[in-house]
């Protein structure tokens, strides 16, 4: 059964697009923050964040983290979410020590892939290790599965394991990555079959993939990711204006199938989010 509403994540800068390459897309604290509100203000519920350093390269740097992740809870009230993968040069002890500052969730990949002329690495011990890690700090995995082998990998982790932190099993299918799942309904279909019972999910269609995945999620009852993050095209010809451009689409068609944007308190209850407002300072996120 679909959900009676949608959670809507925004993506809003990843690791792989340079500024100059699209001008709009946020690399600032600043800019990071002004067009997390707008999205927040669109629909978006989470956040999932990659940083940028003061040349606007992508970085782990754990004081930037620390410092993005208390400026968005006094901010906004999305829920924020890590990325744990950076860029695909990044290495493992730095991938872990994102949980330090201490984020309501994170990203967890269950597996490697090829990643258009890279390798995104994510082997099995470090999947273990990086999800021991997010239980014991109470923080929240998003398991982002690329491609059908990384939906058995998730099934094997949790059974090994145990649940998450929250106890709830939320998912994010990545797809239309050169060396991944094709962005396609059909392979959304046989990815969501295969995931555990009772999980949610969200999906992300890179690129022109993106309305398609879009509209093949909401049909089989899941949820949204969109963002600069994964496209940078509006529609054919037409640059994205910025981050919430996408929201507002995003929320435009989850409205059309009668499944509107999820309300914050209900996105945290959904995820077992922590109210982590008293660690980190004046955040709005109300508890669950």
């Amino acid at each position: 059964m679909a959900a009676p509403a949608t959670l809507i994540t925004v993506a809003p800068t990843g690791a792989e697009t340079a500024k100059s390459d699209a001008p709009t897309l946020p690399v600032t604290l600043e800019e990071l923050l002004e067009q997390a509100e707008a999205c927040e203000a669109a629909g978006a519920a989470m956040v999932h964040v990659h940083i940028r350093d003061a040349d606007a390269n992508p970085t782990l740097d754990l004081g930037r983290l620390r410092e993005t992740v208390v400026a968005l809870r006094e901010r906004t009230g999305l829920i924020v979410q890590l990325s744990t993968g950076g860029s695909v040069h990044d290495p493992y002890d730095a991938r872990l020590r994102v949980l330090d500052a201490e984020p309501d969730s994170c990203s967890l990949t269950c597996g490697t892939v090829n990643f258009g002329d890279d390798v995104f690495l994510n082997p099995w011990p470090f999947m273990v290790e990086l999800y021991r890690a997010t239980q014991e700090r109470e923080i929240v995995p998003e398991f982002e599965l690329f491609d059908l082998g990384h939906v058995a990998a998730l099934q094997r982790l949790l059974d090994q394991e145990g649940s998450p932190y929250g106890g709830h099993v939320h998912c994010d299918l990545v797809m239309g990555v050169p060396g991944g799942m094709p962005g396609t309904a059909q392979a959304l279909v046989s990815a969501v079959a295969g995931l555990p019972p009772g999980c949610s999910f969200s999906a992300t269609g890179i690129g022109r993939t993106s309305l398609t995945v879009a509209l093949a999620s909401l049909a089989a009852g899941g949820h949204l990711r969109v963002g600069m993050e994964d496209t940078l095209t509006f529609r054919r010809g037409e640059p994205v204006r910025d981050n919430a451009q996408l929201v507002e689409r995003a929320a435009t068609l989850a409205t059309l199938v009668q499944r509107p944007p999820m309300p914050l308190e209900a996105a945290r209850a959904l995820l077992g989010v922590k109210d982590r407002a008293a660690v980190v300072g004046a955040g709005r996120g109300t508890p669950t």
